[in-house]
């Protein structure tokens, strides 16, 4: 029974011996194959490269300009007439409408001044009535040598004194109403009213330097922006030479980021830019109008305005990653040209549009900028050609080069 026993034992030992060993060979055997696909793959077999092939496109140019916002209208309140603030009509803070009476100032004189006006016209309409009916007798007599000739001429320089007196009586009446109306201070534009700077009680003069109140008309904002003179004239030139199409600036469209970094989501329009160059910063003021319903926009604001400054038909554009500098800092891409072998060329950038440059000179439809491999591409070695972002298999060639190092 003990040898029985033992001898079943050597079995299970043999087996899993047996087993260790054909896992041993199947792990030897697939490095075998691994090394040999190495070795197919090796010094002999060209690189792998990422390449995107450049085909002009219709891009859209714009220019971020930094600015500030201001209200579409603006009235500063103040005073016409002088007197005492009787009462303040309005809430600090409260949208207004124009006519909206804002303060009373105290009518007591500018009602007795317009009594006396009133008074003063009707006694220069009584003096006209004997002045008028003397001439008119007067004008019958002289007709037949009634009266004498000095006598009618008197009556009729009477006539015109006293229609003088009642044309005067009048402009002072209407006068001393306009005054009158003045002591209730009124808006003159709908919108939103700040702080009062005077209260009940104060005595204000006419056509004082501090205003009582700032109504602002928030529907619409203002926003302006400098863009330097040397940017304008890059643009004028472009659009001469017919690089850039233009709508009209009247067709101008104007997009808004805010401080926080957030987009407006409302689309403004150009207006005007300023005739005259600053002296000081050399640049010039773009106008921008944008609806603003929610009133989200305040007055003084810090904000960025991406200004559309053209349409370019046949733009040639690559990316950022495939651009580098040369010792003389000249922009330079590397290409996959004839017999697909590397090469390097000189370029010439004007700006950036999104993550890619803008190419203006060097490059032409259906060249091959080398994206992803560059490191193991040199001048006038030959690489294998695929498109960015894919390699053998689907792995990206970039991480195929990883890989290999």
């Amino acid at each position: 029974m003990r040898f029985a026993g033992q001898s079943k034992e050597s079995r299970r030992r043999s087996a899993i011996i047996v087993i260790i060993g054909m896992l041993a060979g199947y792990l030897i055997l697939a490095g075998c194959a691994k090394k040999s696909a190495s070795v197919a793959k090796g010094p002999g077999a060209p690189p792998e490269v990422g390449v995107v092939v450049i085909q002009p496109q219709k891009v859209a140019l714009t220019t971020e300009l930094s600015g500030r916002t201001s209200a579409y209208l603006i009235a500063e309140v103040r005073p016409q007439v002088g007197g005492i603030i009787q009462q303040r009509l309005f809430t600090e803070g409260a949208d207004v409408k124009a006519g909206d009476v804002l303060y009373q100032i105290d009518p007591a004189t500018y009602r007795a001044a317009y009594n006396s006006a009133k008074a003063a016209l009707a006694r220069a309409e009584a003096n006209l009535i004997p002045a008028r009916l003397k001439f008119e007798r007067y004008d019958e007599l002289v007709k037949i040598n009634a009266v004498s000739r000095q006598d009618y001429d008197d009556a009729n320089a009477a006539l015109k004194q006293a229609e003088a007196d009642v044309q005067s009586g009048k402009a002072a009446l209407e006068t001393a109403a306009i005054n009158l109306a003045y002591t209730k201070v009124t808006a003159a534009i709908p919108g939103r009213i700040g702080r009062s700077s005077v209260t009940e009680g104060a005595l204000v003069t006419a056509n004082q330097a501090t205003a009582l109140a700032t109504i602002q008309d928030l529907s619409s904002m203002y926003v302006d922006v400098t863009q330097s003179s040397a940017e304008l004239l890059r643009l004028k030139r472009e659009l001469a030479g017919g690089l850039l199409k233009s709508g009209g600036a009247a067709q101008a469209e104007v997009r808004l980021l805010l401080e926080d970094g957030s987009a407006y989501p409302l689309t403004g329009k150009l207006k005007f830019s300023e005739v005259t160059v600053d002296q000081g910063t050399g640049s010039v003021t773009l106008r921008a109008v944008f609806p603003n319903p929610k009133q989200t926009l305040l007055p003084g604001m810090f904000v960025r305005a991406i200004v559309e400054e053209g349409v370019s038909p046949q733009a040639v554009l690559v990316p950022q990653r495939g651009v580098t500098r040369n010792p003389d800092g000249n922009a330079m891409v590397m290409l996959v040209g004839s017999g697909e072998k590397v090469e390097a060329r000189v370029i010439k950038v004007a700006r950036t549009v999104g993550d890619n440059w803008l190419v203006s000179d060097g490059l032409k439809p259906g060249d091959r900028v080398i994206l992803e491999g560059v490191q193991r591409a040199r001048p006038g070695t030959t690489v294998k050609a695929v498109p960015f972002g894919s390699g053998e298999n689907g792995t990206p060639a970039g991480a195929q080069e990883k890989a290999a190092k």
